[in-house]
């Protein structure tokens, strides 16, 4: 009996990519673009100077709609929902009851004609368990919509602005973390029409840059007028890793995990102070007593932390620490020689004690011990537009 193969998933933009010469992988369950002919170093520098376009139409959207939406959504997480202003956008993290990490996402409240609605972004490998998730635990107060006939492109890099305000002129006013709808035009759509987008800017570059929002019918057309500015060259997922982590941004399933907390993840920045000890909305969330706890009496046994090699070796993920003393020190959960500053960089768990800037630790690579050194993060500067 022969085994069964799930065959891979095609975003809109598969026969694009194609065209483009992208060398194809499967991610996330999609057969996704991993690098295009120039390649994943001229990518990964070209968004840092210019702008990159990347696909991430694998990853879930999903709309929550009705008046007790932000309530119902803010018991999932230790984040403040409720109060957030419509048109702003906020990192939000999915626990379970131990206080482990079940996703990390994006949301924005928005506005709408038709009514009010929470939009949220999904990571593409956790989306199927995010929704029935969102469905079980709060399908009773609000309506969990999943949006599949949307893709997502993310427009990446200081000249990001530069490229959409052609198209888009109203965009500049955006500031990060914020959104809005907007009517994108080119010549390819034609004078008096136009591609409806719902546009943020934000992005997992620490670059400048928007996501946008559009319908799966109309994402090649908007691609295409993106790819034909001057400053836009298509990027794909190697570049995008680099990219991010360069920036000191998590990737779920390699830096985040359900057996790691947000304090664990150094993001206690994520929790509001209305949601934390004290606050008029402390607590409530899956895993409150043990983040809280975390969080109050940094009573967290490890710490996620960056790290540099003090040779040029770079050092990937799943490598064990050490401690001056031989003994075991944590793992490296994400490692990639950061093009833009030309160096290896890392990011790990280790334990509390050694999470102190400066501390040393020796990788073990095939064998020999490779010095590190924990340092900040990012590892190069972001560069958003606050306003």
């Amino acid at each position: 009996m022969s085994d069964s193969v799930t065959p891979l998933l095609h975003t809109p933009l598969h026969q694009l990519h194609l065209e483009l010469g992208a060398r194809m992988v499967a991610f996330a369950g999609y057969s996704m673009p991993v690098q295009y002919p120039m390649g994943v170093l001229a990518e990964h520098l070209h968004t840092r100077a210019s702008a990159g376009l990347f696909d991430v139409s694998h990853m879930g959207q999903v709309r929550l709609l009705g008046s007790g939406a932000a309530a119902a959504f803010e018991s999932l997480m230790p984040v403040d929902v409720i109060d957030l202003p419509v048109g702003k956008q906020r990192y939000g993290l999915l626990l379970n009851e131990a206080g482990g990490i079940l996703d990390d996402l994006m949301f924005i409240k928005r506005d709408l004609a038709g009514g009010a609605d929470i939009f949220v972004v999904v990571n593409g490998a956790c989306k199927v368990a995010d929704i029935a998730h969102l469905q079980a635990s709060i399908g009773a107060r609000c309506t969990v919509l999943p949006c599949p006939e949307l893709a997502l492109l993310a427009l990446q890099g200081p000249l990001a602005v530069v490229a959409l305000q052609r198209l888009c002129p109203q965009v500049a006013r955006l500031v990060f973390m914020g959104g809005g709808h907007f009517d994108v035009r080119s010549s390819a759509v034609g004078a008096s029409t136009g591609i409806e987008c719902f546009i943020t800017r934000s992005g997992y570059t620490g670059e400048d840059g928007f996501e946008i929002s559009v319908s799966a019918a109309q994402a090649e057309l908007l691609a295409r007028a993106l790819l034909a500015q001057p400053e836009v060259k298509p990027v794909g997922l190697g570049a995008r890793n680099s990219l991010r982590l360069e920036a000191g941004l998590c990737l779920y399933g390699s830096d985040l995990d359900p057996t790691t907390t947000p304090i664990e993840a150094s993001l206690g920045w994520a929790i509001q102070k209305v949601r934390r000890s004290g606050g008029a909305r402390a607590g409530g969330f899956p895993g409150a007593v043990l983040v809280l706890d975390q969080l109050d009496a940094a009573t967290a046994r490890r710490k996620r932390v960056g790290l540099r090699p003090l040779e040029r070796v770079p050092v990937r993920e799943h490598t064990l620490l050490q401690d001056a003393d031989g003994q075991p020190a944590g793992e490296v959960t994400s490692g990639v020689l950061g093009p833009t500053i030309n160096q290896p960089v890392a990011m790990a768990y280790v334990p509390t004690a050694h999470a102190a800037i400066g501390t040393r630790l020796n990788a073990m690579v095939r064998g020999k011990a490779v010095a590190m050194e924990v340092v900040g993060m990012p590892f190069v500067p972001n560069r958003y537009v606050r306003g």
